[in-house]
């Protein structure tokens, strides 16, 4: 890799799990959902003049992509992150990469393989850890609407699996143009308060809501799909896990939090066990017996 393109790969993550706290700082002004619905809108008015239009038939598929990998798992993960802190929930949201993967075997036919299983399996163990800290008793409610929230993104994951080649910068541009007024009739639904906090929010608010729009999103979406348009998978995914990391640290420096022995040790589990899932390879197809190599 390019050195330039190995301090994007590097930054990209950074800004996301960064973007994480500072989502959590914002809910003192906005409601979560509400929340997303601006970040996504915002993101699809700067992204929409850079892709085609949508062909005939995509529209339904994409505007159920993204009620489900969007809407619902946002909604529920964002809902979530408001009850806890943003360095705990950071390490939860990394069950999303185990719920993708057990999907992905599913309804896709990966292959897992015993080493991957046993990560899947460690995952588990990290998140009972976290959820047996008797700091969250009062919070196992927002604690399981994140893992809900990850079933959903991962769900989201295979559905977007649906749409063939549509192209990154494509695909996140028209996932947050369908997502954005889905978020806006759940948040009317379920949440109050929204045209006020619009009206009271202060210039630093409006920051906030630029940086999870505009450089969280539309920016650092373009970027990532850029890197990955250009090398290998293996090459550009382990930045990925700068991502949890970035989230944890931006919780303890911008909001004071702090972590328990129960909860590090857990979240140390599970990010161990998405390397593992992320890095190790799927086991290779099983041959009929007989049959000839190429």
């Amino acid at each position: 890799m390019r050195f330039i393109d190995i301090l994007t790969a590097i930054a990209v993550p950074m800004i996301w799990g960064f973007g994480f706290a500072l989502a959590k700082d914002a809910f003192d002004q906005f409601p979560p959902i509400f929340l997303m619905c601006m970040r996504f809108g915002f993101a699809a008015l700067a992204l929409i003049w850079f892709v085609g239009r949508l062909r005939p038939g995509e529209a339904p598929r994409l505007a159920l992509v993204a009620f489900v990998g969007g809407t619902l798992a946002y909604g529920l993960q964002f809902t979530g992150l408001e009850g806890l802190d943003a360095s705990t929930a950071a390490l939860i949201v990394q069950l999303e990469v185990v719920f993708a993967t057990i999907f992905a075997a599913i309804f896709l036919g990966d292959r897992i393989g015993w080493v991957r299983a046993a990560a899947m399996a460690s995952a588990f163990i990290g998140i009972g850890l976290i959820a047996g800290e008797p700091s969250l008793h009062n919070s196992l409610y927002h604690l399981t609407l994140l893992i809900i929230g990850g079933i959903a993104w991962a769900g989201g994951q295979v559905l977007i699996k649906t749409l063939g080649n549509f192209g990154g910068l494509r695909l996140i541009t028209y996932f947050a143009a369908f997502a954005a007024p889905q978020m806006l009739v759940v948040s009317l639904i379920v949440e109050d308060g929204q045209w006020q906090a619009v009206a009271t929010a202060s210039a630093l608010d409006w920051t906030k809501v630029v940086y999870l729009a505009f450089i969280m999103t539309a920016a650092g979406y373009a970027l990532w799909y850029r890197l990955i348009g250009r090398y290998r998978l293996s090459q550009v995914m382990p930045f990925i896990l700068l991502v949890p990391v970035t989230s944890v640290a931006g919780g303890i420096v911008m909001l004071g939090e702090s972590l328990t022995f129960n909860i590090a040790l857990g979240g140390l589990i599970i990010m161990a066990a998405v390397a593992a899932i992320q890095l190790i390879p799927p086991p290779p197809e099983r041959r009929p017996t007989g049959e000839a190599a190429d």
